[in-house]
């Protein structure tokens, strides 16, 4: 059981390679497609609805701890090569940036599963150089193609140490409305759940 829930990468030395890029030359942006909307947990001076080419989100990651079990494995998003993804970006103000990393990396990657990127995100009042996790398809943690039973399945039964993987499905899928965003393969799939 250990097994399946040991880092797969030290994310250490990537959150120092963060830092690095980042550079500490003025404010950090960090964008988020999924919780990172509904639940920031960091202080922020400003946010912006942001579009990211090249990236879409996408309900293809195992997750073990946070919304699963080893025994009964969740799902949350990762961001997947290919098509586009609307978001928010937040700006941190330069003096918090580092410990707002820091923070990051503590709730995002405790096993390293992302992969962090410096993306190009195109919002109202012009293009930011912003931090986001995308996940390869290559990692460990990206599920393949679900059958819609598979997600069913796991919707009424998979639920972790923040809750279940349908709670957070629902709240992302609220959080992206509220930020006037309508993700159809999203609800496509929270209808599963209601279906019989």
């Amino acid at each position: 059981m250990h097994s399946l829930i040991a880092p797969t990468r030290d994310p250490a030395p990537m959150l120092e390679r963060a830092l690095q890029d980042w550079g500490d030359q003025g404010d950090l942006w960090v964008f988020g497609y999924a919780s990172l909307i509904w639940r920031p947990d960091f202080d922020f001076a400003e946010q912006r609805p942001a579009r990211v080419h090249g990236w879409h989100r996408a309900l293809k990651m195992w997750s073990r701890v946070n919304r699963g079990t080893p025994e009964c494995p969740g799902l949350v998003f990762g961001m997947l090569s290919g098509g586009s993804c609307r978001g928010v970006v937040f700006r941190v103000e330069q003096h918090h940036a580092r410990q707002v990393l820091v923070n990051l990396w503590q709730r995002e990657m405790p096993t390293g599963v992302y992969d962090p990127r410096w993306l190009p995100c195109h919002t109202p009042q012009g293009t930011v150089r912003a931090l986001a996790f995308t996940l390869s398809r290559s990692s460990p943690n990206y599920t393949g193609e679900l059958a819609p039973g598979e997600y069913r399945r796991i919707f009424l039964q998979a639920s972790g140490r923040y809750g279940s993987t349908h709670d957070y499905a629902h709240d992302t899928y609220h959080g992206l409305r509220r930020a006037g965003i309508h993700d159809r393969a999203l609800a496509r799939l929270l209808a599963l759940s209601s279906s019989p």
